[in-house]
């Protein structure tokens, strides 16, 4: 195992020999791997999708491997460019393999966007993740051309965020300029009355400090990583944790490199990215959520959980997102009522909360 970005930051830290070391190097050199990746994804080294997710997966594919896989993790764009070019970095092959957000090139993942919507997702991260597995090969691989999604997954939902002003119903979204990096949850603050503000999640600290927004739907786990509990007031939810949809993410490596793989090297690439993969990171999505809000709340912010009956206001404003998306995807000869109903028995199907 050999991420030389981490180990970048340990020599930074005089702790090189002390790394090596833990990592189980003996005094001589490491020998070269056959098969080396670079991995590029857009959040910081203390973001829990870099240390608690990407690096752990990365570790197990090189352990799994024997040493003949080595994958270096690159966070923060270091190698070069915007969080939205990231996709056609790994189509490009750039890099070999990215981590990002879909909705990052608005359009280009329509089919899997049903799993945005809301209400379609709701809070059940790990049933999410395996339907998107259960109707990727006959609904959603046409629109991943020129990669090869290793896995997909979600993050626990879009809570709502906020500056100064609470939010206890949906008047109290009325005019606000509230970030999103989707267009489907620019479509959910647009029914809401607010006005949606698109940016990638690292923009967003500076974005609330200067008062260019007045909140996010974003979820809670990346709290910690951005410091929101010193720049928000109040984090708001549903009953039971409920959300207004999500945000759709995939791990895909360039085509080209994929299909030049043995297949015992693919074999351990699909084996560590299956269906047990997909229930830790739904778990590990939830579990950074609960933490994050934890955070927030030992800061002195309010965390708000809507009645039920405030809720239901959300979902009538909301609901003709759903039908919106469904006649937007209709004219590129997509099925969207279909697809709606297919990604909720599927998600309904895999559910923990059952």
């Amino acid at each position: 195992m050999s991420h030389r970005w981490t180990r970048r930051l340990a020599l930074l830290a005089g702790a090189a020999a002390l790394a090596a070391s833990a990592a189980g190097f003996g005094s001589g050199p490491a020998a070269a791997a056959e098969y080396e990746f670079k991995l590029h994804h857009f959040l910081g080294p203390k973001s829990p999708a870099h240390a608690k997710m990407l690096v752990p997966w990365a570790e197990r594919i090189e352990a799994a491997s024997g040493g003949r896989i080595d994958i270096e993790v690159y966070p923060s764009m270091s190698l070069g460019g915007k969080p939205p070019e990231l996709i056609r970095q790994a189509r490009d092959g750039v890099v070999d393999i990215v981590w990002t957000v879909n909705g990052y090139t608005p359009g280009l993942f329509p089919r899997t966007e049903v799993f945005e919507l809301p209400f379609v997702h709701t809070n059940d991260t790990v049933a999410t993740n395996l339907a998107m597995a259960d109707l990727y090969d006959d609904h959603l691989a046409e629109e991943y051309q020129g990669v090869h999604p290793l896995f997909l997954h979600v993050h626990a939902g879009q809570g709502i965020q906020m500056v100064d002003t609470p939010v206890e119903s949906v008047a109290d979204m009325e005019g606000k300029k509230i970030r999103i990096p989707t267009r489907t949850g620019a479509w959910v603050l647009e029914a809401l009355g607010a006005n949606p503000v698109g940016m990638p999640v690292p923009e967003l600290p500076q974005a609330l400090s200067k008062k260019v927004v007045d909140g996010a739907l974003i979820p809670w786990e990346i709290i910690p990583a951005l410091k929101l509990q010193d720049l928000t007031d109040y984090q708001i939810e549903g009953p039971n944790k409920a959300r207004l949809g999500t945000t759709t993410f995939q791990v895909s490596m360039n085509q080209d490199r994929w299909d030049s793989l043995p297949d015992d090297i693919k074999a351990i690439f699909e084996q560590e990215s299956g269906r047990d993969w997909l229930v830790e990171v739904g778990e590990l999505w939830r579990d950074n959520d609960d933490g994050g809000i934890k955070v927030a709340t030992e800061a002195g912010n309010q965390h708000i959980v809507l009645t039920p009956e405030a809720w239901d206001g959300f979902r009538e404003k909301t609901e003709p997102v759903v039908q919106r998306w469904i006649d937007e995807v209709g004219g590129k000869g997509i099925d969207g009522a279909a697809l709606v109903e297919q990604a909720r028995e599927a998600i309904s199907k895999n559910s923990t909360m059952n």
